[in-house]
C-alpha cells in the first residue's frame, strides 16, 4: 500500500485534505438550487463509500509495505473494526448538523464555527490521546483559531440583523453542535490503527485505507437512522420523503456523488498522513478547511455582501487568525 515516508509529504497530505474538506460544501450549494440537503446527502454518503472502496483497490493494494487492502480487512480484529465503524457513525451525525447548518446560515457561517470548534477540541482530544509535536506552538495555533472563530462568530451577528433572527440564532447553535460531535470521530478513527507502523501494522490493527472503508460503512449505515429522522422532522422547510430522491435527475445525483468523494479523498489522505504527522496535527491542519470554506462562501458565494467595512475589517482578522494558528501547527510537528 502507499505510506507517506516523511513529514513535509504528510503535511502536503493534509493541505490536501484542507482543501477537500473546506470545498465539498460547494457541491451542496450547487445542489441546493433544486435539491434539499437531507436529499443531497444521501448522494454525498453513497459517493464516500465508493471512494472508499476505489481507494482500497488502488492505492490501498500497491507497494510491497504494509498489508494489502483485503488481506487487512479480513485481519482485522472486532474492536478496531467497532472503533472506526463509531467514528463514522459520529462523524455522519456531526456532518448532517454542519449541512443543516450550511442550508441555513451559509458555508462562511457554518464553517468557521462548527470545524473550526472541531478543530480545537479534536486537536486537545487526539494529543491526549496520542502525544506527538511541540505543546506550546500547537496549543498557541489552536488559541489563534479560537479567536479567529469569535471574529467570524462577531460579523456573522451583525449580518444577521434585519434577517430571520430565529433562523439565524437556529444556524448557529446547529453548528456549534455539528462542532463538538465532530471533534470525537477522527479518535475513533485513529484508535482502530496502528499509528506507529504502518510498514508493518500490528495484528488486528487496520491500515488507513481499510480504517477509511469501515468508517464509511459506519456513515451509511448511520444515515438510514439520522438521515431519515432529519428528512421526516427537517430543521427548516416541510419534510421529504425517499419518492423525492428518486425524483432526483442524474446530474443532480452525480453533484452528491463528487461532493462525497472530494470529502472522501480529504479524509483518506489524513488517515494516511497521521502516521508521519501524528493524530493532533494532521487532524488540525485538515479542520483548516475552515479557511477554505470561509473564503468560498466570502469571496464566491458572497455570503457576506453589503457587509460594513467594520465586519470586514474582522473577516480580514480572522483569515489572519486562521493562517497563523495553522502555521504554528505545521511548526509544532517540525520539532
Amino acid at each position: 500500500m502507499f505510506i507517506v515516508q516523511n513529514y513535509y509529504l504528510a503535511v502536503a497530505l493534509c493541505f490536501v485534505t484542507m482543501l477537500c474538506w473546506g470545498s465539498w460544501g460547494n457541491t451542496q450549494k450547487l445542489a441546493a438550487k433544486t435539491w434539499r440537503y437531507e436529499l443531497y446527502y444521501w448522494d454525498y454518503v453513497l459517493g464516500m463509500l465508493l471512494f472508499s472502496i476505489l481507494l482500497g483497490f488502488t492505492l490501498g493494494s500497491i507497494g510491497e509495505q504494509g498489508r494489502s487492502f483485503i488481506e487487512d480487512l479480513l485481519q482485522v480484529e472486532g474492536r478496531n473494526f467497532w472503533s472506526a465503524f463509531a467514528g463514522g457513525v459520529v462523524f455522519n451525525a456531526s456532518n448532517i448538523l454542519l449541512a443543516a447548518a450550511i442550508s441555513i446560515s451559509g458555508m462562511s457561517v457554518a464553517f468557521p464555527l462548527g470545524v473550526g470548534l472541531a478543530l480545537v477540541l479534536g486537536v486537545l482530544i487526539n494529543y491526549i490521546s496520542a502525544p506527538k509535536g511541540d505543546p506550546v506552538l500547537l496549543f498557541v495555533g489552536v488559541f489563534a483559531v479560537v479567536l479567529a472563530i469569535i471574529f467570524n462568530g462577531i460579523a456573522s451577528g451583525r449580518m444577521s440583523q434585519g434577517r430571520d433572527k430565529s433562523a439565524a440564532r437556529k444556524g448557529v447553535w446547529i453548528a456549534i453542535s455539528a462542532g463538538v460531535l465532530m471533534s470525537l470521530f477522527f479518535r475513533f478513527v485513529a484508535s482502530a490503527m496502528d499509528l506507529n507502523n504502518f510498514e508493518s501494522p500490528k495484528a488486528g490493527k487496520a491500515t488507513p485505507y481499510t480504517a477509511f472503508f469501515i468508517f464509511s460503512i459506519g456513515v451509511l449505515a448511520s444515515n438510514f437512522i439520522f438521515n431519515t429522522l432529519v428528512m421526516k422532522k427537517p430543521f427548516m422547510g416541510a419534510p421529504v420523503s425517499y419518492k423525492d430522491y428518486f425524483r432526483g435527475k442524474l446530474p443532480t445525483h452525480l453533484v452528491g456523488l463528487l461532493g462525497g468523494a472530494i470529502w472522501g479523498l480529504g479524509s483518506a489522505l489524513s488517515y494516511i498522513a497521521a502516521g508521519k504527522a501524528g493524530a493532533a496535527i494532521s487532524y488540525g491542519l485538515g479542520q483548516g478547511a475552515t479557511l477554505i470554506a470561509a473564503l468560498w462562501g466570502v469571496f464566491i458565494w458572497k455570503e457576506f455582501k453589503g457587509a460594513h467595512k467594520s465586519t470586514n475589517l474582522l473577516l480580514l482578522l480572522m483569515f489572519l487568525l486562521f493562517a497563523s494558528g495553522l502555521f504554528l501547527i505545521i511548526l509544532s510537528g517540525g520539532n
